[in-house]
C-alpha cells in the first residue's frame, strides 16, 4: 500500500467521539512528511547558494546583486524540486507494488468489451500503481526542466542573448530529458522501495553516511544526462540551438553540466532524506512512568498493527518497533507486559505476528501447487498458459512482503524464546502459541526451501536400521524440484529474497529449540514431540509427518 493510504487514513474515532490511542499514531506519517519537506527546502536553497556564489560567479557579471530574475529563479526553483517530492512521497512505499503492464492493460481491455462479469478490483489497483509511476516520471522530467532553466539562466552566457526564447526552449529541453531519465530509472529500479536499516542510528548520522553516495550518483546520473541530452538537441530546429563561436559554445557547455549536477544532487539528496527520515524507528509506547505506560504500555502498538493498514508505512514502523522490544534489552519493561497474567496480550501479538507468515505460506503453496507451477518457474512468462502466468506472479508477488515476514520470524522466535525464562504465568506454553509458532515456521521454511529445489523427504523412524541405516523412504507425494530447476531458479529475481528468508527462518527455528532443548528431548523420548509442538490440523504447507521430521532435524543440529 502506498504511503498516501497511511496519510489519508483519518484518525480513528471511539464512542466518545475520541480519537485513540491507534489513530493519533496515524499522524506521525504527516508529522514526517512536513519535516522532510522543510529539510528538503533548507538544503536545497544552501546548495542553490554555494553554486550561484562560488560556482558559477565567475560566469556572473554581478553574482552578488541579486535581481526581480533572481527571486522569480529561486521561486521556480523551489516550487519545482517541491513537487519533485511530494510526489516522491507518494509514489513511495514499503514494499514492492504490482503493477500493470501495457500489455496487461490492453489484454483487460479487450475482456471487458467481450466478456461481461469478473472482478477488476485488482486491475484497477495496478492500474493505479501504474499511473502514478507514469505521473512521477513525468513530474520529474518537468521538475528537471523548470529547475536547469532556473540555475542556469542568470549566467551571462544565456541571459544576454537576443534569442532568449530559443536558449529557453534549448536549456528546458534538456533538463527535460534529464529528469526522464532519472525517473526512469528510479522506477525500473525501484529505488521507491523503502528499506529499512538493520541498525538504526540518529537520522543526522544517517544522512552523513549517505552523502558520499548521494554525490557519486548525482555526477554519473548528470554526465549520462549531459551526453545524452545533448545528442538529442541536435534535431531541434535552428533557432534552438546554440548559435556562437566555439569560446562561447564550451562555456554554455559548462554552465549546463554544472546546474545539471546541481539538480541531480538536489533529488538525491532529497531521495536520500525521503529514506532516512521516513524509515527511522517510532516508539509506540506511553512515556515511562506515565499512568499508561503502568496500566497497559501495549496498547498502542496492538492498536496500530491490528487497525492500520495493512501494509502501510505506519503497519510496518509498529513491526520494526516490536522487532526491536522482543530482541534488545533496552525496553524491558515492554515486553514484561507481553507476559501479563491472561494472556490475552501475548496471544494478541503472536497472532499479528503469525498473519503476515501464513498469508505468505498460503500464497507460495498456491503457487507451487498449481498443475505445472514449477515448470512456469523455468519458462518464459509470454510463453506460458494463462494458469502458468498466474501461478509464477502469484510466487513473485509472495515475497513483497518478504521484509515483514523476516521481522514476524524474529519476533515469534525472540518472544518464544525469552518465554522460556521471562513468562512468569506460563501463558506461551497454556495458550498453545509456541505450537503455532513452530508449525507455523516449519511450514514456511519447507515451503521456501521447496521453491529453492530443495529436495526434503521423510526417513520413517521405523525403518531404520540400529546403525542409522537408512533402508528405506517414503515420498511425501509432492514433486520436487530437482537441481537443474534450482539453477534456473537461483537466477530468478526473487532467489536472493527466497534465500534470505530461508536463512531467517532457520536461525529462527534453531534459536527455539535451543532454548527448549531440554524439554523437546524429553517429549521425544516419551513420544510426545508431535503432540507437544506440531499442531493437530493440516498445517499450511507439507504434512504432519513432514514436520515432525523437519523438527526432528533442527533437534538434532542437522537442518542445513
Amino acid at each position: 500500500m502506498f504511503i498516501s493510504a497511511a496519510v489519508e487514513r483519518t484518525l480513528f474515532k471511539d464512542k466518545d467521539g475520541g480519537a485513540t490511542t491507534g489513530g493519533a499514531h496515524t499522524a506521525i506519517i504527516k508529522h514526517r512528511f512536513l519535516g522532510f519537506l522543510i529539510w528538503q527546502s533548507l538544503q536545497s536553497t544552501f546548495l542553490l547558494f554555494i553554486f550561484k556564489t562560488l560556482i558559477l560567479s565567475p560566469f556572473t557579471s554581478k553574482p552578488y546583486f541579486p535581481t526581480f530574475l533572481t527571486l522569480i529563479s529561486f521561486i521556480s526553483f523551489q516550487f519545482s524540486l517541491l513537487f519533485f517530492s511530494v510526489s516522491l512521497f507518494f509514489v513511495s512505499s514499503p514494499q514492492p507494488m504490482p503493477y500493470a503492464t501495457p500489455f496487461d492493460v490492453s489484454l483487460s481491455f479487450l475482456r471487458v468489451v467481450f466478456v461481461s462479469g469478473g472482478d477488476r478490483s485488482l486491475l484497477r489497483r495496478r492500474v493505479r500503481v501504474s499511473l502514478s509511476f507514469v505521473l512521477f516520471v513525468g513530474v520529474c522530467a518537468v521538475s528537471g526542466a523548470v529547475s536547469v532553466v532556473c540555475v542556469c539562466w542568470g549566467c551571462d552566457v544565456y541571459y544576454n542573448v537576443s534569442k532568449s526564447v530559443g536558449v529557453l526552449v534549448n536549456l528546458g529541453f534538456r533538463g527535460f530529458l534529464i529528469g526522464l531519465v532519472y525517473g526512469l530509472h528510479y522506477v525500473y529500479k525501484k529505488r521507491w522501495v523503502l528499506k529499512f536499516p538493520i541498525i538504526q542510528r540518529p537520522p543526522f548520522f544517517s544522512f552523513k553516511m549517505g552523502l558520499p553516495l548521494c554525490i557519486g550518483q548525482a555526477i554519473k546520473f548528470s554526465a549520462i544526462g549531459y551526453v545524452l541530452s545533448g545528442l538529442l538537441a541536435f534535431f531541434l530546429p535552428n533557432e534552438y540551438k546554440s548559435q556562437g563561436s566555439l569560446g562561447k559554445f564550451i562555456v554554455e557547455q559548462i554552465i549546463f553540466y554544472i546546474g545539471s549536477l546541481l539538480v541531480v544532487l538536489c533529488w538525491e539528496l532529497s531521495h536520500h532524506l525521503h529514506q532516512v527520515l521516513h524509515t527511522k524507528r517510532f516508539v509506540f509506547a506511553p512515556p515511562k512512568g506515565s499512568a499508561a505506560a503502568e496500566t497497559n504500555p501495549s496498547e498502542p502498538l496492538l492498536a496500530t498493527l491490528e487497525e492500520s493498514t495493512p501494509n502501510s508505512l505506519l503497519q510496518y514502523l509498529a513491526y520494526l518497533d516490536l522487532c526491536m522490544v522482543c530482541e534488545n534489552n533496552v525496553d524491558m519493561w515492554r515486553r514484561a507486559a507481553f507476559f501479563e497474567e491472561t494472556g490475552e496480550m501475548y496471544r494478541r501479538i503472536i497472532a499479528a505476528c503469525l498473519r503476515p507468515l501464513e498469508q505468505f505460506t498460503q500464497k507460495l503453496t498456491e503457487g507451487l501447487e498449481s498443475s505445472s507451477a514449477e515448470n512456469s518457474l523455468q519458462l518464459s512468462i509470454q510463453l506460458s498458459s494463462p494458469a502458468e502466468r498466474l501461478a509464477v506472479l502469484k510466487v513473485y508477488e509472495s515475497f513483497y512482503d518478504s521484509q515483514l515476514c523476516g521481522w514476524c520470524a524474529r519476533i515469534i522466535s525472540s518472544l518464544t524464546t525469552r518465554s522460556h525464562k521471562e513468562d512468569r504465568f506460563g501463558v506461551a506454553q497454556l495458550s498453545g502459541s509456541n505450537v503455532k509458532v513452530i508449525s507455523t515456521l516449519l511450514s514456511c521454511l519447507l515451503a521456501v526451501e521447496t521453491l529453492m529445489g530443495k529436495k526434503t523427504n521423510v526417513q520413517s523412524a521405523h525403518l531404520m536400521g540400529p546403525a542409522g541405516i537408512k533402508w528405506a523412504t517414503i515420498n511425501t507425494g509432492r514433486r520436487e524440484s530437482t537441481s537443474g530447476a534450482m539453477g534456473k531458479i537461483r537466477g530468478s529475481p526473487f532467489y536472493a529474497n527466497a534465500y534470505s528468508l530461508a536463512d531467517i527462518l532457520k536461525t529462527s527455528i534453531y534459536c527455539i529449540v535451543s532454548a527448549f532443548h531440554n524439554e523437546m528431548v524429553n517429549s521425544g523420548k516419551a513420544g510426545l514431540l508431535d503432540k507437544d509442538w506440531i499442531t493437530t490440523g493440516k498445517p499450511l504447507y507439507g504434512n504432519h509427518e513432514l514436520l515432525l521430521h523437519k523438527l526432528r532435524l533442527f533437534l538434532d543440529f542437522q537442518a542445513s
